[in-house]
Formats: C-alpha cells, structure tokens, sequence
C-alpha cells in the first residue's frame, strides 16, 4: 500500500506493508502527470515502513527508471534498514538525479527545497 501526494514539482510517496506493482502504477500515473506539467520533478520517498516488494514492482521500477533517467532532479529516500539503504543507492544508476538517503523526513524535505 502506498500514500502519495504532489505540490509543484514535488511529489512524495510512503510505502506501508507490501509494495506492489498496482502501487507503483499508481506512483507512476502521479509521476507522469507531474512531469507533463511541471517539467523536472523532485520525489521524496519514505520506505520506513515498508516490509517487502514484489518482484514485478521491482522490475518495473527499472523500466520506468530507465525511461525517465533526465526527468528527475532530486530525489531523498527515507529508508530505516540497511538493504532498503542499498537498493536506494542502486537506482542511482539508472536516473540521472541527486540520490540522498535520510533518517529524518525534515532534513529530506530542506535538501529537496534548496535551490540547485
């Protein structure tokens, strides 16, 4: 289950439970729609409660990765475990945006709002 919202061309996005691939359809829809209308966007996504993906969401996740590699600015992950840690540091290598991983969600949100 995920929550999203969206303001300007920030969008965020919560994991909870399980991530699916009907989850990330639905992040992608708001991803889409965000970079039709406002250009480059900025993602703040917090994994801190999410337990598991499946393996079709993780392969999509590639694709749309790949698809959108200049469509991003930056993008903060909220991770708490360590292979959540990695797998942000991993897609890295598929978009061409500032990765950073936080602990807390106001220092994610003052290094999204920054002007680069």
């Amino acid at each position: 289950m995920i929550a999203t919202e969206s303001d300007g061309n920030l969008v965020t996005v919560s994991a909870f439970g399980e991530f699916t691939l009907a989850d990330y359809r639905e992040f992608e829809d708001l991803v889409n729609y965000r970079i039709k209308f406002e250009g480059v966007v900025n993602l703040l996504i917090d994994l801190r409660q999410m337990t598991d993906f499946t393996l079709d969401m993780a392969l999509e996740e590639l694709r749309f990765a790949r698809a959108h590699s200049h469509d991003f600015g930056r993008i903060a992950v909220l991770a708490g475990s360590p292979w959540m840690i990695w797998t942000a540091w991993l897609s890295q290598v598929f978009v061409d945006a500032d990765v950073t991983v936080f602990d807390d969600e106001a220092g994610a949100r003052a290094w999204l709002a920054e002007t680069v």
